[in-house]
């Protein structure tokens, strides 16, 4: 398997540049998921890696070599397909078997490459037919059997079970976990649904507008994002972000949420953080995931009273929308916990869950409370 090395990469199409000053180390083995909206760049990023695409100015390197002036054919990449790219005249045998007859194996080496890698995807029984009589699941299993038969240095899938149903895209994201786990391989895989990729990555790369925002495992994104691009894109439903105005009164420090809205108690050494961090009581955005906003049915210490705007229930869990001034905060809470729109409840806001941004900028504060 190989290390993908991609040095000050920079890619336009005519005056439009695509791809801005990428600097990304893939390591051997590891799984790593480029995500972002639809534009943002990560397919020509994963073609420029494979060759398909050229790229303008900087460097990159499978297993220390440069290959960027390689064709694709040369640089031993498997590339997996949106829309599977089977050959519709062949059977899933001859599909499979496709990169290894071109590479001039011999036909026993074939037949048991072919049904090695049937077996692991659990297609053995549709050896024989062509895709036309096949699934969009068992196409899409065809078409990574193809790209793992050889053996290659990297796998790169673009967006491949994007085209599915639910069910069958959460049973895919679990099979291809277990064949990257099961194969050692360097895996590179694009998409614009941040499920998938806090399901299935080692590290997620958030990209947008062909700028790399954040690099990190799963959690660390989750739990820690750089900026507000971030913090809106991963989570679902995403995290709350509000503009906030801090407040001081005799030691105690309050947080004024949106314009109007209502003042929560926060730690008492929230306002020297912020000071730190060169900002002042202003400018600064909160926050704050919907389990971070604890929600009571009774009025308790630290709580403020709030109206509930509309509820969707989840099944395991509700998401409610409380009116804040003129806008509204989303928490979590349990199924049926409030029991309808226009209820009064008791909020507060969770400081250890809270997370605070330059307002202008949108880069983060990076304070942490209580943690």
């Amino acid at each position: 398997m190989a290390e993908i090395v991609l040095s000050n990469v920079q890619k336009f199409f005519g005056a439009v540049q695509v791809i801005r000053d990428l600097n990304l180390t893939i390591a051997d083995r590891e799984f790593v998921v480029l995500l972002g909206p639809s534009g943002c760049g990560k397919t020509t990023t994963l073609r420029a890696i494979a060759g398909l695409e050229d790229i303008s100015s900087g460097e990159i390197r499978i297993d220390g070599k440069p290959v960027q002036d390689l064709e694709a054919s040369e640089r031993d990449i498997a590339f997996v397909f949106q829309l599977y790219a089977l050959y519709p005249h062949l059977t899933v045998f001859e599909n499979i078997a496709f990169p290894l007859r071109a590479a001039g194996e011999s036909k026993a080496d074939v037949d048991r490459q072919v049904r090695v890698v049937a077996s692991a995807l659990d297609i053995t029984h549709l050896l024989q037919k062509r895709p036309s009589a096949l699934s969009g699941g068992d196409m899409q299993r065809v078409a990574i059997g193809r790209a793992l038969v050889r053996r290659p240095k990297a796998i790169l899938m673009d967006e491949p079970i994007g085209a599915l149903d639910a069910k069958l895209r959460e049973d895919m994201r679990s099979e291809l976990k277990r064949l990257h786990i099961e194969n050692k391989a360097t895996s590179v895989y694009v998409t614009h649904d941040q499920v998938e990729a806090m399901s299935l990555a080692d590290r997620i790369v958030v990209m947008s507008e062909g700028v790399l925002q954040q690099v990190g495992s799963p959690i660390e994104v989750y739990q820690n994002p750089a900026n507000l691009f971030v913090a809106q894109f991963i989570g679902s439903p995403v995290m709350n972000i509000a503009t906030a105005r801090l407040e001081t009164d005799g030691g105690a420090a309050r947080l004024r949420v949106g314009d109007g809205g209502e003042a929560f108690a926060m730690p008492a050494d929230l306002p020297a953080r912020i000071a730190a961090s060169g900002r002042g009581g202003e400018g600064i955005s909160l926050g704050i995931r919907p389990e971070g906003v604890v929600v009571a049915r009774q009025p308790m210490e630290g709580t403020v009273p709030l109206e509930a705007h509309i509820i969707e229930p989840l099944g395991a869990y509700d998401i409610v929308d409380l009116k804040v001034g003129s806008g509204v905060l989303r928490a979590r809470t349990a199924s049926g916990f409030v029991e309808k729109a226009g209820d009064t409840v008791f909020a507060r806001l969770d400081a250890t869950q809270t997370h605070f941004f330059d307002t202008k900028s949108g880069q983060s504060l990076a304070i942490r409370l209580g943690g």
